[in-house]
């Protein structure tokens, strides 16, 4: 096995070190800039909102994704499973007359969440391929189950109709998806800080641990199967919450939620961007979203063929992804500079 590779997935990744983790407390340059530009989008491109707002949806999505694999080592291709259903439980709140948009993401959260805390201590006593083919299989066997459940999920027509109140009864819903952008936006800020506390805390420094030698994590004492099921359930909320802010902004629901290419799609994005540092999501979703959506105008056809040959330039030039190539690329030019 590769000496840069976890135990539990074999996957290539950049581990942080735990005390810069724990030293990390204020905001970085890098992080407020990316929200900055992200907030500025909204009044440059006024005509791009849907995509924009797909794009931070997706971010969230992604960021859950990392927590579960980067932090973690938990390698799933059911995590679509949690999006979905988070999805879902938006769409049948408001249709049942629940339209207050807040609670409702909060709710689809939280049923997420529940159901990860009562699969996780099953699902994770396995680990590398049998968990992902587990997990993959699982992932099916909920989308044929979805598929059934027309009554549930309205089939191939999926959940339309759906209404929302303003947001704190003020803001509200139009076509320009002005509203929808910086309810995401405020979303994703809100969950990023919260994700970033807790990989900085001491239990995220024992989730790396973990991921890293679970073997001495387990003789030193700490129990592995209730601290990887703490962040399953975690992960599965932030992506329940994704879920429930992609059927609001969009203001329907389909079984393409449930879709197992949703898990292959968000691994992408985060390999794309880079593995276990939270930065990845901000880089590989809109870079992967953005690629996508202006190469597919350009040519339907070839749009995969982009991104396969992108994901290959950057894992071959840098280990850590987008992330780890613009470091290296950073060093190399401090280096010239300082020889200057």
């Amino acid at each position: 096995m590769n000496c840069n590779s976890t135990p539990r997935t074999g996957m290539p990744m950049t581990p942080v070190p735990s005390h810069s983790i724990l030293a990390r407390q204020g905001w970085r340059g890098a992080e407020l800039a990316w929200f900055a530009l992200a907030l500025a989008a909204w009044f440059v491109f006024p005509d791009d909102l849907a995509i924009g707002t797909s794009v931070l949806v997706t971010v969230m999505f992604v960021l859950s994704y990392d927590l579960l694999l980067g932090f973690s080592g938990i390698l799933s291709l059911g995590h679509t499973v949690f999006f979905g259903l988070g999805a879902f439980v938006a769409g049948w709140l408001a249709l049942a007359g629940w339209s207050e948009p807040i609670s409702g993401v909060l709710v689809g959260g939280l049923a997420a969440g529940l159901l990860a805390a009562l699969a996780g201590p099953f699902i994770l006593r396995l680990s590398g391929l049998p968990l992902l083919m587990v997990t993959l299989a699982l992932s099916v066997l909920v989308f044929e189950a979805a598929f059934k459940a027309t009554g549930l999920t309205g089939g191939d027509d999926g959940l339309s109709g759906l209404k929302l109140s303003p947001v704190f009864g003020i803001f509200r819903w139009g076509l320009g998806a002005r509203t929808q952008y910086l309810y995401a936006l405020v979303w994703l800020v809100v969950v990023y800080v919260l994700l970033r506390r807790i990989t900085a805390s001491p239990f995220g420094v024992i989730l790396q641990a973990i991921r890293e030698n679970p073997t001495r994590m387990r003789l030193a004492g700490n129990g592995l199967l209730p601290h990887l099921t703490a962040s399953f359930a975690i992960s599965a909320t932030v992506a329940g919450m994704a879920g429930a802010l992609f059927t609001q902004t969009a203001s329907f629901v389909s079984l393409g939620v449930l879709a197992v290419d949703n898990s292959i799609g968000v691994l992408t994005m985060l390999v794309l961007g880079g593995v276990g540092s939270l930065y990845g999501a901000l880089i590989g979703a809109p870079l992967y979203m953005l690629l996508k959506h202006f190469t597919s105008q350009w040519n339907p056809y070839y749009w995969m063929f982009v991104i396969g040959a992108l994901l290959i330039v950057v894992v071959l030039a840098g280990r850590g992804g987008a992330v780890g190539l613009l470091a290296s690329l950073r060093r190399r030019l401090g280096g010239r500079w300082s020889a200057r």
